[in-house]
């Protein structure tokens, strides 16, 4: 076997989008000769296009380790440690990128970075900002902002929403309540969508007056325009940093008045969006000077909730009929730093007879699992009192939540959606007052539900928390009591206050515009 040869037919299988049998044909050159950059390189992003993380972090770093100026290797790299939850590692990896790479390297990197900062356990209020202000600032060349449309005296507010998540029910069950709640005679509202358009099915409900914009993939600069002839008033970004190529629009200026709602866990880094949106539990006063917006804050939380789809039943808590207290984690992978394995890990060791479940996507595959078992046995925990599943389909998720007792949050980047569906499920979800915005989402929709006592002071308290549930001899009574009830208690709680919500929003909108004119 020739391994030159080999890697040859190994590159053509990947062109061909053939990437199993590219990875055995990159295998088989690397037994032949192991110091082929090109086929650690292709190995590892073969790996990353089926999901293998562990497998493309394990072969990445072998290329990286080859050639000390890869930086589109170090790109990829970073991208697969961010998927596995080593937040940090990524971020690095992506700066030693962008310090070496050229352009369109660095313009990867320092995207990479601003997307990623808030959930990086040693990256600081201050270092989130800085990265994205920096991110931001390759993207504002030869952007020549627009004049918005002047106010209509006497017309309503027209008030456009951005998303490319209008077709995701388990998330709009966090905004679409508040959308349904616009008072129409006051509020001309317009739906923007990037992909899939609202529907009953993820809980819009229709209106005469409403406008959908399908923008199958318009650029920026051509939307900006469209904005601006249809006179939006104020224009409400959804997506923040999860649809990132989007945030530019706002760079161009096209409504008088710009905000971002949700998504952000922290600045955008431009000083184009007027206000971001939050509330006491989320963004203390002493945290302003790292955002370059204004924060409103919102009474109750800025996470209201509307659940209006069909979910499982409550069933009453596992440890009811089994011994030993059931964590839980259905939170993302890329979520499971090891900040967030240190504190789980600390709470199975001072409680022996407790388990933990883990469950998400990226579990399907079988180096990701290998590598999170790792990080747990690092810290002592045995895989026997792991119980990792992958994903499924949204409803039979849920069902996860009847084989939980607790929900354990994760750190610094929190629940939000995650958080909203165990609340839902009747599984009270431990958290605790965090360092950062992304690290006080739970805690929002916690306070606002009523259940302060589920918020520990900090990641110590949170541990010390745990551990004692797990330990008590009442715990399974306390949470059987606790689920019979919940549901209703969220109801009546700020929690899921959509409508209260939507008038302090308006409120917003009102005022801003006003004094825009």
């Amino acid at each position: 076997m020739d391994p030159a040869s080999e890697l040859r037919r190994a590159d053509a299988l990947h062109v061909e989008r053939k990437y199993h049998e590219a990875i055995d044909a990159y295998r088989l050159a690397l037994t032949g000769d192991d110091s082929l950059f090109d086929a650690w390189y292709g190995l590892g992003c073969a790996n990353l296009a089926v999901q293998a993380y562990g497998s493309a972090a394990d072969a990445l770093r072998r290329a990286v380790g080859l050639r000390a100026h890869a930086d589109g290797a170090r790109c990829n790299l970073a991208e697969a440690l961010f998927q596995l939850g080593d937040v940090d590692g990524a971020v690095e990896a992506y700066q030693r990128a962008a310090d070496g790479g050229g352009a369109d390297v660095r313009a990867v990197a320092l995207g990479g970075i601003a997307c990623i900062a808030a959930g990086a356990t040693r990256q600081d209020n201050f270092q989130v900002m800085a990265a994205r202000r920096r991110w931001i600032d390759t993207q504002g060349r030869g952007v020549r902002p627009l004049t918005p449309a002047p106010a209509q005296p006497g017309g309503k507010l027209r008030v456009g929403y951005l998303s490319a998540f209008f077709g995701a029910r388990n998330w709009m069950k966090g905004y679409m309540g508040v959308i349904n709640a616009h008072d129409r005679d006051r509020f001309e509202v317009h739906l923007l969508a990037d992909g899939a358009t609202p529907s009953a099915e993820t809980g819009y409900v229709d209106h005469d007056e409403d406008r959908i914009w399908e923008l199958g993939g318009v650029a920026n600069a051509e939307l900006a325009r469209h904005i601006v002839d249809a006179k939006l008033d104020v224009l409400v970004d959804l997506n923040g940093y999860s649809y990132q190529r989007r945030l530019p629009l706002f760079l161009y200026r096209p409504a008088r008045v710009q905000i971002c709602w949700v998504g952000m866990y922290g600045t955008t880094g431009m000083r184009d969006i007027d206000w971001v949106v939050g509330d006491a539990a989320a963004i203390p006063p002493d945290e302003e000077q790292f955002y370059t917006e204004h924060v409103a804050r919102v009474p109750g939380t800025y996470l209201a909730f509307w659940p209006f789809y069909p979910v499982p039943d409550v069933v009453p808590p596992p440890s009811l009929a089994a011994r030993g207290i059931t964590f839980g984690c259905l939170s993302s992978a890329y979520k499971l730093t090891d900040a967030t394995i240190d504190a789980h890990a600390a709470i199975l060791r001072g409680a022996p007879t407790s388990r933990l479940l883990v469950r998400n996507r990226t579990l399907d595959e079988a180096s990701n699992r290998a590598a999170l078992l790792a990080r747990f046995a690092d810290r002592s925990i045995a895989a026997d009192r792991l119980t990792l599943e992958g994903g499924a389909d949204h409803i039979d998720f849920l069902r996860s939540y009847d084989r939980i007792d607790v929900a354990l949050d994760t750190f610094p980047y929190n629940g939000g959606t995650t958080t909203i569906e165990a609340l839902w499920q009747g599984v009270p979800m431990l958290t605790c007052n965090g360092d950062r915005w992304a690290a006080r989402t739970s805690r929002s929709l916690l306070l606002a539900a009523g259940l302060d006592e589920w918020v520990a002071p900090d990641i110590a308290g949170f541990q010390q928390a745990g551990t004692a549930l797990a330990n008590a001899a009442g715990t399974p009574e306390r949470l059987a009591a606790l689920r019979t009830g919940m549901r209703e208690q969220l109801r009546l709680s700020k929690a899921c206050d959509v409508t209260g919500l939507c008038r302090s929003l308006e409120a917003l909108m009102l005022a801003d515009t006003a004094s825009a004119t």
